[in-house]
């Protein structure tokens, strides 16, 4: 069920021939996503700072501090771990990682090395996201070194140079690239995605059987995501891993979409309960191995009304517009152009608050976008949520989500829960 070393080192090899052809001395990922993505090191981001490196040789290693080191060395398939004792520590990890970089070739130069420690004084320099390297590190070299940003992000505290200021070196961003390869999923990636979409939909069906008028949001999730966890441990429990640091197995619930707050969009769970006449949109999936997926759907409380009825068959209408724009080939900004031109031949452009849809992944949101600015043609192998929805005040939100597969001739569906409104109607 988990991804082979095969597929691991395939991504090196495709990373290490872009790193050669754009004459990089090696790429450095701080992103724990892409890291993921590289490595199958899943980790907790925290303030110690953790970077993946590849070397222009090939050559591959990690930093981590030292309580991270035998997890890396398990999870990893590495040339090198380098450690560090903690942060920000003395001497700072910074100054480790420099030393890490210049073994592998990355850095052609020593740099100043008084920068990598952590200010102790007022007055001495705190560099901040965004400013400039003090005057008195020059840039070293010419050379260009890859990364996904400059230097490891500002979170739980963390401070530290930035990479560019740590080697003196032009920094090369390749994040375009790695959401490029990100993607296109490979078999292997799908058949996760699908396992992943399957756990949802259990989760969705108990969702749907525990919510009742007077029963809460918090009560009917908390079952729901717990029974179908308890279920899936039953099933294939010595198989499974999350491999994600919010969600660790099934979980479907409203997130406060309910009654007039399901015309919000990204509402807040509020433990709110459930009433007739309530138009409930819902969410559902499960992290496998790292991978998502996404399930949403607009059920009833009781028999929608005539005006209910008219605004959820819209927005069925409306994804299978998109569903019907998505062929290899076409651009993704021709999907989301499609679905409101529907809108709009409808007057619904008043209801309209967002984008059709996104790619899903090992992240929630991955790029590309079904957004009328985002031009990315449509390949084989990428995998999106396709989620036009309708926001209606006073009344409610009306949105399903599916998650599709584009094939050779359109889009396999991975989600399949009933999207009728006839099936999700909740008993009074």
């Amino acid at each position: 069920m988990r991804l082979n070393k095969s597929e691991f080192n395939g991504r090196s090899q495709q990373l290490l021939a872009y790193i050669r052809q754009n004459r990089l001395t090696g790429v450095v990922l701080f992103d724990s996503t892409n890291i993921l993505y590289f490595t199958g090191f899943a980790f907790i981001p925290t303030e110690r700072p953790i970077a993946f490196v590849l070397s222009a040789e090939g050559k591959k290693a990690m930093l981590v501090p030292r309580l991270e080191v035998e997890h890396a060395q398990a999870e990893a398939d590495l040339d090198r771990v380098a450690h560090y004792l903690e942060y920000p520590g003395d001497p700072h990890p910074m100054a480790i990682f420099q030393d890490l970089l210049m073994d592998m070739g990355l850095i052609k130069e020593n740099v100043n090395p008084q920068f990598l420690h952590a200010p102790t004084r007022p007055e001495e320099i705190v560099i901040r996201p965004h400013q400039e390297a003090p005057k008195q590190f020059p840039i070293a070299s010419s050379s260009q070194i890859g990364a996904d940003m400059d230097g490891y992000p500002w979170i739980f505290g963390y401070e530290g140079v930035s990479l560019s200021q740590l080697t003196g070196m032009t920094v090369h961003n390749v994040q375009s690239h790695l959401h490029k390869m990100q993607a296109i999923k490979s078999p292997a990636e799908i058949e996760l995605i699908k396992e992943s979409c399957k756990w949802g939909h259990l989760a969705h069906v108990l969702l749907q059987r525990y919510t009742a008028v007077h029963a809460t949001e918090t009560a009917v999730s908390l079952r729901a995501s717990q029974e179908a966890t308890l279920a899936m441990m039953d099933t294939i429990g010595p198989l499974y891993r999350a491999q994600s640091m919010w969600l660790s197995g099934p979980f479907a619930g409203y997130r406060g979409q309910i009654g007039r707050n399901a015309a919000i969009p990204h509402a807040l769970a509020n433990n709110i309960t459930f009433q007739p006449g309530d138009v409930l949109v819902t969410g559902a999936g499960c992290p496998m191995w790292g991978y998502n997926s996404e399930l949403e759907r607009t059920m009833f409380v009781g028999e929608p009304s005539t005006e209910q009825q008219i605004f959820f068959n819209h927005m069925k209408v409306a994804q299978e517009v998109a569903f019907a724009a998505m062929k290899p080939g076409e651009r993704c900004s021709a999907v989301d152009t499609a679905v409101r031109s529907y809108y709009e031949k409808h007057d619904l452009m008043p209801y309209w608050k967002h984008h059709t849809g996104h790619a899903i992944g090992l992240r929630y949101h991955e790029g590309p976008f079904l957004d009328t600015g985002d031009h990315t043609v449509l390949q084989e192998g990428m995998v999106f949520t396709v989620e036009p929805g309708l926001y209606v005040p006073e009344m409610g939100g009306f949105r399903h989500s599916d998650t599709v597969v584009i094939t050779n001739d359109g889009v396999d569906f991975l989600t399949y829960y009933p999207r009728d409104w006839q099936n999700l109607v909740i008993p009074i």
